[in-house]
């Protein structure tokens, strides 16, 4: 159930701000109530739940988001269905896209800026062997970084996180010559430090379901 404050939540986002609504947790009947409200980006984790949800919506004026963690061998059943891809994690994945994808993919690059162990994205110390390397798919179009901040850290901690991504893109803009107009970063309990510094893409579960 979408929490009744929802359209006065949304109107509180800045205008400039893209909300991906993460649909982990929630059917495509909450979906459609929540598309009702104008918000027509949605995210989804698990493959199998995105196939089922693009099925049955295939009706309505979305853009699909993939967000979570993308298998290799799961790349060929989504890649061709999704708009966005927020979490190009290694070169290997960025080969399965270069051999499926049938025109070019907007991507996010997710970037281990915190370096913790068992998590996925690039280790922020090697993004400049791995952009020269991801430039050359004709498949891949980089339009962001993306990251994900320790969970539990102070306020302050979690700017300084969501600013060194900042920092970083701003950095490999310039040594590589090329544009990397978005971040993807900032969630439920820390969009508005994201947004305070410099996310363009938010992504949202919970909170827009909240009673």
């Amino acid at each position: 159930m979408l929490r009744e404050d929802i359209d006065l939540f949304l109107n509180s986002i800045p205008k400039d701000i893209t909300i991906v609504a993460a649909t982990k947790y929630v059917g495509s009947a909450e979906m459609i109530d929540l598309f009702n409200h104008g918000v027509n980006n949605f995210g989804e984790n698990r493959v199998d739940s995105f196939l089922t949800k693009y099925d049955e919506l295939k009706n309505y004026d979305i853009k699909w988001h993939f967000i979570g963690h993308l298998q290799r061998n799961k790349c060929k059943d989504i890649i061709n269905k999704i708009d966005y891809l927020h979490s190009l994690d290694s070169l290997k994945l960025a080969a399965e896209i270069e051999k499926y994808r049938e025109k070019p993919l907007d991507t996010f690059i997710e970037v281990s800026i915190n370096l913790e162990e068992n998590k996925n994205g690039v280790d922020y110390r090697e993004i400049d062997s791995f952009i020269d390397e991801v430039l050359k798919y004709k498949k891949i179009n980089v339009i962001g970084f993306m990251m994900m901040a320790i969970k539990n850290d102070t306020s302050d901690d979690i700017k300084i996180q969501f600013r060194k991504l900042n920092e970083l893109r701003n950095r490999v803009e310039k040594d590589h010559n090329i544009k990397i107009p978005y971040l993807s970063m900032g969630m439920s309990d820390d969009y508005n430090e994201a947004i305070m510094e410099g996310a363009t893409h938010i992504r949202l579960g919970r909170i827009l379901w909240k009673n």
